[in-house]
């Protein structure tokens, strides 16, 4: 069979299969290196030894020290979004067997929205904002649990697609939109700029947290003993049962962990697009559809990438910061495109 140019060429680039980790955990820690030191006030690799120091001594002395800690909680606070929005992009096109599957398309981070703004439009504390940004995603996860249930059991479509689930999805993500409308619609302009950028997704109001890393860290060890299932129900979904792959509780718990791990993204940072869509296939394109390579892969390119992004955020206009979902935006729709033409070349 011939082999067309755009498989040489991917063939070319792709990098060899498990020597991608280390590459892609030394660029997590290049990212978070970089976030460390660069800022309105730029840290000398000398001053970040000494800030390290101080902070390890629990002597926190110098502005090098103050800024150290401040930059650091905000780019691992960004690293487990990135990595959670990413895997859940990855567990998301494998339930739905659809490239275009992202962590937001089922509309659970609409649930988390409406939770978050109705708690900002009612003058709720910052914690509560999170609380009910997490609690809006899980409800909305159970609601279309309960409407999808049969699909996810397996008795839907015998091609794995799980229609009703996704068709449920739009409906639930429109309304969640339509009471979104409403709030920012009646909000106070003292309330307003506030409830955009967390639409938007902003990481400059946020706290390092334990909850997104025992998810994430929970997740992923529980998604990687799956890995052969899933890429036997990705490539054989009509055999699964055959090869031994129960194809029900594989979706099931498919779409519990992308719930939990969109829930804990969304109630973090707010809704960051194009993180969960355009890492999976930039590693799927580089790596190949193997799961057990494409789950870690994706999970540290994807905070990585949110690592940087935010970097840009804060720098590009600073002492101004920028949502950091502009960056995403402005970064993911050329890179979509231009993965949708070489996809179509292939």
């Amino acid at each position: 069979m011939a082999i067309s140019s755009a498989e040489r060429y991917w063939q070319a680039v792709r990098v060899p299969r498990w020597q991608a980790i280390p590459v892609l955990l030394a660029a997590a820690l290049a990212s978070l290196v970089l976030a460390c030191i660069t800022g309105s006030v730029s840290l000398s690799f000398s001053e970040l030894s000494q800030a390290v120091s101080e902070l390890g001594s629990g002597t926190p002395a110098s502005l090098a020290a103050s800024l150290l800690d401040l930059r650091l909680g905000r780019a691992l606070t960004g690293f487990i979004t990135g990595a959670t929005l990413s895997l859940a992009g990855v567990l998301m096109q494998a339930l739905l067997r659809n490239p275009l599957a992202d962590p937001y398309v089922l509309g659970i981070s609409g649930g988390a929205a409406v939770g978050a703004l109705a708690t900002i439009l009612f003058y709720g504390a910052f914690w509560m904002v999170d609380l009910a940004a997490f609690g809006g995603a899980i409800t909305v996860a159970l609601l279309l649990f309960a409407l999808a249930y049969r699909d996810l059991r397996g008795a839907g479509s015998s091609d794995g697609s799980a229609p009703l689930l996704l068709l449920t999805g739009v409906i639930v993500a429109a309304g969640c939109g339509a009471l979104i409308t409403l709030m920012l619609s009646v909000a106070p302009d003292s309330r307003l700029r506030g409830m955009v950028f967390w639409m938007i997704g902003d990481l400059s109001n946020t706290q390092s947290r334990y909850l997104p890393w025992l998810i994430g860290s929970a997740v992923l060890l529980f998604v990687m003993r799956r890995a052969r299932a899933i890429n036997v129900a990705a490539m054989h979904a009509d055999n699964a049962s055959t090869l031994g792959v129960h194809i029900g509780r594989l979706r099931q718990s498919l779409f519990v962990c992308a719930a939990l791990l969109t829930a804990s993204a969304v109630s973090t940072a707010g809704s960051i697009g194009f993180v969960g869509l355009i890492m999976p296939h930039a590693c799927r394109f580089a790596l190949g559809p193997d799961h057990r390579l494409l789950i870690p892969a994706a999970t540290l390119a994807g905070g990585s990438f949110l690592v940087l992004a935010d970097t840009i955020a804060r720098t590009v206009i600073a002492p101004q910061q920028l949502p950091v979902g502009v960056i995403t935006a402005i970064i993911g729709v050329p890179v979509f495109l231009l993965q949708l033409h070489h996809l179509r070349r292939r």
